[in-house]
């Protein structure tokens, strides 16, 4: 996979080439980004979020990613002042300032705190965009995406929807900051996280599908509605493979035939063991390995790609 991904060359003069930032309206090197510590953003992680990727030149699925995000900000109260097309704009400069071909692009919405003498409740907090570009990040390496990931079912549970909207992204990582660290405790890659109920979310910034009998099937409640995931529904219609949406319980995915996971920053990522069960030979199977492909083909013959506006630098 490692071969996917060339190799970038940003001018050694650049003050941007470890990435470049956006905070309440002013740009800076990544190293120079900062924000009060005092504000509610940080203090609450009251904070929604969406990431794009850039590959060769490209942003990946921007406008769906730009509508999820200002879905996300009306969840949760927020109405910075910039608009969708103000965003858009800071986003193509960030990536024009880093010179990145292949860039991890955030986005943010931050509340700050009220001001002096206003009362201390958020309704009165001022709402801000930050945003950032740095080179490429992998969620699963390449390596460990070639062997298939090792997964577990965490013991931890997910936070449940109906007190943290999981449709709305955001900084409530603490069950899923656990599960993670469940699965080092026992020599995994990546933990996915049941519901109370005993059906599976999803894990540690992606969504997981499972190949049964044939069919590709990914959890409908309880997860993000990913960008990825999407894409892989419209792989998978291009590929004629029946797929759905729908509850997968622990014992179902346990016994899955193949298993992979999906996210913006990985594509689409196989796994080889859950639980320490091995599926197949050990190895991604031949459906995850085929969507894999299928994904990364599209993606260079630019497949919903916007290219970046690098004159934006100037």
């Amino acid at each position: 996979m490692s071969e996917l991904l060339p190799a970038e060359a940003p001018p050694t003069d650049n003050p941007f080439a470890a990435g470049a930032a956006y905070i309440d309206g002013r740009y800076m090197p990544i190293g120079e980004a900062a924000i009060p510590i005092t504000d509610w953003g940080y203090r609450r992680s009251d904070v929604t979020y969406d990431v794009v990727g850039v590959w060769d030149g490209r942003f990946f699925r921007l406008d769906e990613h730009l509508a999820r995000f200002r879905a996300s900000m009306d969840k949760f109260r927020f109405s910075p002042g910039e608009s969708d097309a103000d965003i858009r704009a800071v986003l193509h400069r960030c990536v024009a300032l880093s010179g990145l071909r292949n860039a991890y692009v955030a986005m943010d919405c931050l509340r700050g705190r009220p001001g002096p003498g206003m009362p201390y409740h958020p309704i009165y907090a001022r709402n801000y965009i930050a945003a950032f570009a740095i080179p490429w990040v992998w969620v699963m390496a390449p390596a460990v995406q070639e062997r298939g990931a090792h997964l577990v079912i965490a013991e931890t549970l997910r936070i449940p929807p109906d007190s943290v909207d999981p449709t709305a992204k955001n900084f409530h990582w603490a069950d899923l900051t656990r599960g993670q660290f469940e699965a080092s405790d026992r020599d995994a890659d990546f933990c996915l996280l049941l519901d109370r109920d005993g059906n599976v979310t999803e894990g540690p910034g992606f969504n997981v599908f499972f190949v049964i009998d044939g069919r590709v099937v990914t959890p409908d409640a309880g997860v993000l509605e990913g960008i990825t995931r999407r894409s892989v529904f419209d792989l998978c219609d291009e590929m004629d493979l029946p797929w759905e949406a729908r509850r997968v319980s622990a014992a179902e995915a346990r016994d899955a035939d193949e298993i992979f996971l999906s996210t913006t920053a990985g594509g689409i990522m196989p796994a080889a063991r859950i639980d320490g069960c091995i599926m197949g030979n050990d190895r991604p199977g031949p459906i995850s390995t085929g969507l894999r492909e299928r994904f990364w083909s599209r993606r260079a013959e630019g497949w919903h790609g916007t290219p970046v506006d690098y004159s934006a630098a100037d």
